[in-house]
């Protein structure tokens, strides 16, 4: 389960503190000039008031050729360059509340204990970089969010976020320039695909499209989408997708993440033998990661939508 889609398949590598994480992409078609400087910015925003701070320059391996996609699997790494495996140690045999140690190791026998391995956020920078590719694929297509924290009262840019806590948030997403007719019936809706795709996300907790929730306190009358003469709608409570398929009005989701579950705060741990450890969690960590996550969002978008526009 380390791949995504079926004629733009892009396979993710790479653990939070090994040497490199990266992508495979096979199905991007030949003769795409690819925008680095945009991929660059995409990064940056994902960076951007990271407490681990890498470069992320990102290595092309394979399936470029002077910028130009040659239609061959294309392949890049971006080397972990900063890694800190030591702060970790005192965790190698104890599982933290609310992360993937516990279930990794109960579905494989072994985990990485260094900043959670293959289930840190620190993987989704590979998808930042596929996802920018798709963009690019769909010039037509603009996916744009905007992200705000749970917690109203809370202000974002205070170095006092919330003492010795953390917060979560939303991700809205809207996405115009969709004609009317893409997606499949049934099993291949395009919502339940944006669905999927949003809850791969690391701290992906919910997901609503249109009215979503708000939807149950609405009459009938007032949730339907009526007609303009033009075949648009004068609302758009479906969130632009019916029956599965895109109506040509813009896509529109909200994502919602749970609190980064690492607390500035000492916690139980379950150690391997069943006892119960008060340790203060090492490593770097988000207090509020929802900016960041907003790229990520964009990112799984444009995945999930290149495999049906192409």
């Amino acid at each position: 389960m380390n791949s995504y889609g079926d004629k733009f398949r892009v396979t993710t590598y790479g653990e939070s503190h090994g040497p490199a994480v990266g992508a495979v992409i096979d199905g991007c078609p030949a003769g795409v000039r690819i925008d680095m400087d945009f991929i660059s910015r995409q990064l940056e925003r994902r960076r951007f008031g990271a407490p681990r701070v890498e470069a992320d320059e990102v290595e092309w391996l394979s399936g470029l050729m002077d910028g130009i996609t040659l239609g061959t699997p294309i392949a890049f790494a971006i080397r972990n360059n900063n890694t800190r495996p030591e702060d970790y140690a005192p965790l190698e045999h104890l599982f933290r509340p609310g992360h993937a140690d516990y279930t990794y190791y109960m579905k494989y026998g072994i985990r990485d204990h260094r900043g959670g391995g293959r289930s840190s956020a620190r993987e989704t920078v590979a998808r930042v970089v596929a996802g920018a590719v798709a963009q690019q694929l769909m010039p037509e297509v603009r996916v744009v969010s905007t992200s705000s924290p749970g917690i109203p009262q809370c202000s974002v840019s205070s170095e006092q976020l919330v003492e010795n806590d953390t917060v979560g948030g939303v991700v809205s997403c809207r996405v115009e320039g969709i004609p009317a007719g893409v997606g499949d019936p049934i099993f291949g809706k395009l919502n339940a695909a944006l669905a999927a795709a949003m809850m791969s996300i690391p701290s992906a907790i919910g997901f609503e499209m249109g009215a979503g929730f708000a939807a149950i306190r609405m009459n009938g009358s007032e949730y339907i989408d009526r007609w303009n003469a033009s075949g648009s709608t004068k609302t758009n409570n479906c969130g632009g997708i019916q029956g599965g398929i895109s109506n040509g009005m813009p896509i529109e989701f909200r994502v919602a993440f749970h609190p980064v579950v690492t607390i500035p705060q000492p916690v139980e741990c379950l150690a391997e033998d069943g006892r119960l450890e008060t340790v203060n969690l090492g490593g770097r960590h988000d207090r509020y990661h929802i900016e960041r996550a907003a790229v990520v969002v964009e990112a799984m978008t444009a995945l999930c939508l290149i495999n049906y526009m192409l």
